[in-house]
């Protein structure tokens, strides 16, 4: 079980992370990217998203001096803050900071929050990454440090201004996964049984790729790059070759609110979207 003081009271994990253009190509191709400028060296542009793979700390999760019940681990929210356009190649300095965790109880898990800085070599800050993890078997730590963030929306009582449907693929996790994020609850059919499902999900972070490129084609006229920020919860499970109905709802200039429903389930699996764009 986790030490939430000792966890908070850590240094920060630094990583550096040499990436380059097949990085950033693979990583489109991860979310089901096959637009020629994201895939094409020539004029490649870099998903916003893509943040949450730069100099990211892999699966630490499986180290024992975290004492994380890392198996029954699940993704609770995201969000990304682009301070400039990411770069498509480059060296990047990732600091992970653990800020907050939020014991629900013996038997209901802990809800751990941790962000990452991520710099060029150069010290000019790029993003911020803040994620939210369910620590399932980690029910009755304690808690420690700040108030965590929770995602909301705007309103979404009013018919959409847009409905964009995208699919996801039967073998997209294990393209994904090749980005950095080798949990093996994506890939292994025994661990998914053991984790409760009935077979590999789809990474969440996917799943926010594949919310961005909606939000693109309903706000930006298919381009990421104006997004300067994206926050959701997430809500539930998408499996590969799950179509995801990404809902949109303008609140303002340079602003929406947006969810996500596994079409042929019905299921929410994305939830509390904010984006803000150029």
């Amino acid at each position: 079980m986790i030490d939430p003081r000792q966890l908070l009271a850590m240094e920060p994990i630094r990583t550096r992370h040499v990436f380059s253009k097949r990085d950033c190509m693979l990583y489109a191709l991860g979310i089901g990217a096959t637009g020629l400028p994201y895939v094409y060296e020539e004029r490649l542009r870099a998903f916003p998203t893509m943040a949450v793979v730069l100099a990211h700390a892999g699966f630490f999760w499986r180290d024992p001096r975290f004492g994380a019940d890392w198996k029954r681990l699940l993704a609770g929210g995201q969000s990304v803050e682009i301070h400039r356009p990411l770069p498509v190649e480059g060296e990047f300095i990732g600091l992970t900071r653990f800020e907050a965790v939020d014991d629900k109880g013996p038997g209901k898990g802990a809800i751990v929050q941790y962000s990452r800085s991520i710099e060029t070599s150069d010290g000019g800050l790029v993003a911020v990454d803040r994620r939210t993890v369910v620590l399932r078997g980690d029910g009755g730590c304690g808690s420690a440090g700040g108030p965590i963030a929770r995602p909301e929306g705007v309103d979404t009582g009013r018919t959409p201004d847009a409905e964009i449907e995208l699919p996801t693929h039967c073998n997209q996790a294990l393209i994904y996964r090749l980005s950095g994020d080798d949990n093996p609850l994506h890939v292994d059919p025994a661990m998914a049984k053991a984790s409760g499902f009935d077979r590999p999900i789809l990474h969440g972070l996917c799943t926010y790729g594949v919310a961005c490129r909606a939000l693109a084609d309903a706000l930006c006229d298919g381009d990421a790059t104006p997004i300067r920020r994206m926050d959701a919860r997430f809500t539930g499970i998408v499996y590969p070759g799950d179509r995801i109905v990404t809902r949109v709802w303008r609140s303002g200039t340079g602003q929406a609110a947006f969810d996500a429903i596994v079409k042929e389930r019905g299921v929410s699996v994305l939830g509390g979207g904010r984006v803000e764009f150029l």
